[in-house]
């Protein structure tokens, strides 16, 4: 799921040249590059899945399932909608539950962590609502 080319080479110029250019990049902000988006996605996908009902009922399942599919059809990086698209296809979402949705979406992760050889997070329920959900007591002030 969303394969992100291996090269960190950037999509979009973040700097210009000369004094002129940086004040202007600093007005304008540039799109996200396919980092930005990827962690972005992550992210987003990650706290959906952990405040994703433990019981859904039928609706939301098939809501979550057509979000998930709009995704694939989607997503702004070709390579990576049609990677996410092909991992459904072997490994449809797990809309069954919070738990079932989590590990699926922990797994495709992985699957595109490894590509990237990036390191592999554990897929239990335990710590993806440490990372995702609760975080740690350094996450709440006060």
């Amino acid at each position: 799921m969303f394969a992100m080319m291996k090269d960190a080479a950037k999509q979009n110029t973040r700097r210009g040249e000369g004094a002129d250019a940086t004040t202007a990049t600093a007005e304008k902000p540039c799109p996200v590059d396919r980092e930005e988006l990827g962690q972005g996605t992550w992210a987003l996908l990650h706290t959906m899945a952990a405040h994703y009902p433990d019981r859904p009922d039928a609706l939301y399942r098939v809501q979550a399932r057509r979000f998930f599919d709009a995704l694939g059809l989607l997503y702004p990086c070709a390579p990576c909608a049609s990677d996410f698209r092909e991992d459904m296809r072997r490994a449809p979402p797990a809309v069954e539950s919070r738990e079932s949705l989590a590990v699926w979406l922990c797994n495709r992760h992985n699957e595109v962590n490894e590509k990237l050889g990036k390191p592999l997070f554990p897929c239990v329920l335990k710590d993806l609502d440490e990372r995702w959900r609760k975080g740690g007591k350094h996450c709440w002030h006060g």
